[in-house]
């Protein structure tokens, strides 16, 4: 089992209630919000649901430890670091790192730590029209190639 990284890149204000309440339990409730979710069959129907306004794609241990390094923020909006982790958690951050890709830890299991990434919006824009989904030639929905378009929003 793995982990997908979120993204939500449209902000629609007249976003129908359901879909709404989606996004505010995956922790996506402005644009440019990101967090990791498990690939369960639970969380799988949530991003199917809401992938018109978010995309997602597996991710990988580089790009995880960036990410927590550089954007994440534990309470009182200060930023990570690994001696953080490996004190409220103790285990090294490498072993931390892969219980959270395998889906054994999640991101609220870590005390103080934030589930929500806030990211740029990609230097370079959008490739594509955030509108449309990648199989109409977009930039929504699940996608391979994530970490190409994430390391431009760090």
């Amino acid at each position: 089992m793995g982990c997908y990284l979120v993204v939500r890149i449209r902000g629609v204000p007249d976003v129908r209630y359901d879909i709404r309440e989606t996004l505010k339990r995956l922790h996506l409730v402005r644009k440019f919000h990101a967090t990791i979710v498990p690939d369960t069959p639970e969380y799988i129907g949530m991003l199917k649901k809401v992938e018109n306004y978010v995309f997602y794609g597996p991710i990988e241990k580089e790009l995880l430890r960036n990410l927590i390094l550089s954007r994440g923020r534990i309470t009182g909006n200060k930023s990570v670091t690994i001696e953080y982790l490996e004190a409220v958690m103790g285990i090294k951050f490498d072993e931390l790192l892969e219980k959270l890709l395998s889906g054994e830890i999640k991101l609220k299991d870590i005390k103080g730590l934030k589930p929500v990434f806030r990211l740029h919006p990609p230097r370079g824009g959008f490739k594509k029209s955030i509108k449309k989904h990648v199989k109409d030639g977009g930039e929504l929905g699940y996608r391979e190639d994530i970490q190409s378009v994430v390391t431009r929003m760090l």
